[in-house]
């Protein structure tokens, strides 16, 4: 594989963040004053930094809160902003809830109550305009999606976070159209290929533990926890072909957002250096098993974790260490406007 990057310019960019900027402008003009209220906030507020994947209430404005159209105009902010592959993903976690609320019924689990498509917020931090910076969210139950701009350029997409549960609709306990059906593929799949790619040398250093921990450790912090994420195996000390399905994972995380940004963003961690990237593995390879694994580079800290309710039950975030919530970024825009 070749580095992947792309030459981004704000001439390739611009156009994808004027999309992101009309379907945001949009929204918020079909909002009455009471509830543009509740989307939106400054932008140096504290709660731009917020984020969380577990069930419960998130600040902004809920899909539930919304008529059909505010919730059309919603969407069209998912599809302006992502790529086609996770806008869909988006579609199938939010309706996946009903059906893990079914499941938790039929199982005597409780809670199951709270398992409701409408609970999914967004929210707006500042002005979108051209100049300076502005960023908007998504959150709800397994979506953490943030990205942030400033003057016209994309500051950062992450933390980005997407899980699902169940991972695989059980055939057995489900009937219909879902049956079978998976919200997240390729976390999974590009992982496990990339590992079952190792000769038994590599191996001993990538998989780091025959049992996978019970959650990514990284935490919902506004700095990413570091304590305990392994490194494995460097990208350096694979063959060409390793390098290349490592380089190809990690690029499935950062192109959950539409193609200009996610180039802008796979040019920042080339830049970066991809030499020192590690990969770590814990649990069994074969599927259908407790496994989790851990990407770390300058710009990259990724986890996956399928451990829960019977290794059915995804976990997967992207951060980026030194440029979260585009604070790197908008750093450099400080001090420019500053001199």
């Amino acid at each position: 594989m070749d580095d992947g990057r792309a030459v981004v310019t704000e001439e390739s960019s611009g156009p994808a963040i004027e999309a992101i900027r009309g379907a945001l402008a949009a929204w918020l003009g079909t909002l009455e004053p009471g509830l543009r209220e509740r989307a939106t906030f400054p932008f140096e507020s504290t709660e731009r930094f917020a984020w969380d994947y577990r069930p419960g209430d998130r600040a902004g404005l809920a899909l539930g809160a919304m008529d059909e159209r505010q919730q059309a105009a919603a969407g069209s902010i998912v599809a302006a902003s992502l790529s086609v592959r996770s806008a869909a993903e988006v579609a199938a976690i939010v309706s996946l809830e009903p059906v893990l609320g079914e499941l938790e019924r039929r199982n005597g689990r409780s809670g199951f109550e709270r398992r409701d498509p409408d609970l999914y917020w967004f929210a707006v931090f500042g002005e979108p305009v051209a100049e300076g910076p502005w960023a908007w969210r998504l959150g709800g139950h397994h979506i953490a999606i943030e990205q942030t701009f400033v003057d016209g350029r994309l500051a950062g997409a992450a933390p980005s976070f997407l899980g699902a549960n169940p991972a695989v609709v059980p055939a057995a306990d489900w009937t219909g159209e879902w049956a079978g059906t998976r919200a997240l593929t390729g976390e999974e799949t590009l992982a496990r290929d990339l590992v079952r790619s190792l000769s038994p040398e590599q191996r001993r250093v990538a998989v780091v533990d025959p049992v996978a921990p019970p959650d990514i450790r990284s935490g919902i912090g506004r700095l990413a926890q570091f304590d305990g994420i392994p490194a494995g195996i460097r990208h350096d000390d694979l063959d060409p072909s390793q390098r290349e399905s490592l380089e190809g994972l990690v690029r499935h995380y950062v192109d959950r957002s539409r193609p200009e940004l996610a180039d802008e963003e796979w040019s920042r961690i080339v830049d970066a250096s991809l030499a020192s990237m590690t990969f770590a593995w814990a649990g069994p390879v074969e599927p259908g098993r407790g496994h989790y694994y851990a990407i770390r580079g300058p710009r990259t800290l990724i986890e996956y974790d399928d451990t829960q309710d019977g290794a059915n039950h995804i976990h997967a975030v992207w951060r980026d260490p030194t440029n979260d919530w585009g604070e790197d970024v908008l750093a450099a825009h400080y001090a420019a406007a500053h001199r």
